[in-house]
């Protein structure tokens, strides 16, 4: 794809067309950042990580914050040229080669497949621990259920109930943190709240557990390239995207590794979980007794169910859009029924979660994600430093540093994390990107022409 001189220029309305107007401040952004994140991002991953990492969560979560930051530095940088809901895709697309963009959009449809997939299963296990005696099996199903019909009867949670939601989720936090202080020291002594222990014990800790756990605990920050979507309403945009994507990045690994630091030091013996999906509901228990407990439960269920609302129907809208394209079959994907929904799509991804609930579990499903997203993360590095240090653009002076070597460690950091996934999530995304190398292949004429284009706003 024959690269513009200026990208910009390529995306700038003409005189006299219609803008949107720029109202969205820095830190507009990066509120907006963290509430497509949520700030409870690490808590359902604790105990899986804790196990994973051998003990140290906190340090896999510092280390996908810094490849974050990186790669949130190339998405900033790449958003200020292609302003686009399709993000990474775009960029990739704009800034490599439109069969490897293509790609990269492939990637990010299994990224959107497995939110709903990730969701249910951690509800379904909470709800199996408040009430043993309904089976996990039927847990699943009924949660995916009214998911499904809640998409299919059009129930979308309004703006209004996603700020109460999020309130709620920043006083349970702060009880945990008054709380946890408290514990530790009443059990333990002021010196506890600043142990290394969470980072470092000579006797116990292993690089390599601690890598393997980064491709889980990275999942905490997925989603944060969603702020870049908002390019065209931000003030100064060039400027204020990419410290918000930073931002966001950094905030909430910051936030996160607060809240799992104090964990590690409350219950720092992970083998000595009741169940590790739901290991810090039991460590709420143990600050806050049933009150807190309960109230941290209903608050991860909660927050779950409303992801897993959202990411089934903006799945379902992305396979309608790519049925209706003809990226895919478009009878079966491009299907609407007589209430203007994509219910072939809906069932779809209804049933997948299912499966994949009663085969991948929570970690397993969580590093297929993390598959997919890493992929397109490390696309959008490479793009970075082809666009701004090998393609001439106008007005820009190249600076090694940041076009070059910032974003190629960041694709190297990435690659490293995206290799500690677990065997099960390299096959399957594997699998799913071999069938996508195949499809598009098959569609371009084994890549003589280019591909369909993906639309991933949603429309």
């Amino acid at each position: 794809m024959t690269q513009s001189s200026s990208p910009v220029a390529a995306n700038s309305t003409e005189a006299g067309a219609p803008h949107l107007k720029r109202v969205l401040g820095l830190w507009d952004l990066i509120f907006y950042g963290i509430v497509l994140i949520q700030p409870i991002a690490p808590i359902p991953l604790f105990g899986v990580a804790q196990q994973r990492s051998g003990g140290f969560i906190v340090d896999t979560l510092l280390i996908a914050m810094a490849a974050m930051m990186i790669t949130a530095f190339s998405f900033g940088r790449m958003s200020a040229l292609y302003p686009s809901a399709g993000s990474a895709y775009t960029y990739v697309c704009r800034g490599l080669n439109p069969h490897l963009g293509f790609l990269a959009g492939w990637a990010m449809v299994l990224e959107y497949l497995l939110q709903p997939l990730i969701n249910a299963v951690w509800v379904s296990v909470a709800l199996h621990r408040l009430f043993p005696q309904l089976p996990y099996w039927v847990a699943a199903l009924l949660f995916i259920v009214v998911i499904t019909y809640l998409n299919l009867r059009g129930v979308k949670a309004s703006a209004r109930a996603n700020e109460v939601l999020l309130a709620f989720m920043f006083i349970i936090i702060a009880a945990f943190f008054v709380l946890g202080v408290r514990y530790i020291l009443v059990t333990a002594g002021f010196g506890a709240l600043f142990s290394m222990k969470p980072f470092y014990v000579p006797e116990t800790f292993n690089f390599t557990a601690v890598r393997r756990a980064t491709s889980l605990a990275a999942l905490t920050y997925v989603g944060f390239d969603g702020v870049t979507t908002l390019a065209e309403d931000v003030k100064n945009p060039k400027r204020n995207v990419l410290l918000a994507t930073v931002g966001v990045c950094f905030l909430v690994g910051i936030l996160g590794g607060l809240e799992v630091y104090l964990g590690q030091v409350i219950w720092p013996d992970y083998h000595t979980f009741p169940n590790l999906e739901t290991a810090f509901v039991d460590i709420g228990r143990r600050v806050g007794g049933p009150l807190l407990s309960n109230a941290m439960a209903a608050m991860l269920i909660l927050a779950a169910t409303g992801t897993a609302l959202s990411g089934g129907l903006g799945a379902a809208r992305l396979l309608f859009g790519m049925g209706r394209d003809n990226v895919l079959p478009r009878r079966i994907f491009g299907h609407l029924d007589e209430h203007n929904t994509p219910s072939f799509n809906l069932w779809l991804i209804g049933g997948l979660a299912f499966v994949g609930a009663m085969f991948l579990g929570f970690d397993k499903a969580a590093e297929v994600l993390n598959f997919g997203a890493f992929l397109a993360f490390m696309g959008v590095n490479l793009a970075t430093v082809r666009q701004f240090y090998f393609s001439k653009l106008a007005h820009h002076k190249r600076n090694i540093l940041p076009d070059c070597l910032l974003p190629l460690f960041g694709f190297l950091f990435c690659f490293w994390i995206w290799l500690g996934l677990q065997p099960v999530a390299m096959i399957v995304g594997g699998i799913w990107f071999l069938v996508g190398i195949l499809w598009v292949g098959f569609q371009t004429r084994w890549f003589r022409d280019k591909p369909v284009a993906i639309d991933f706003s949603g429309k």
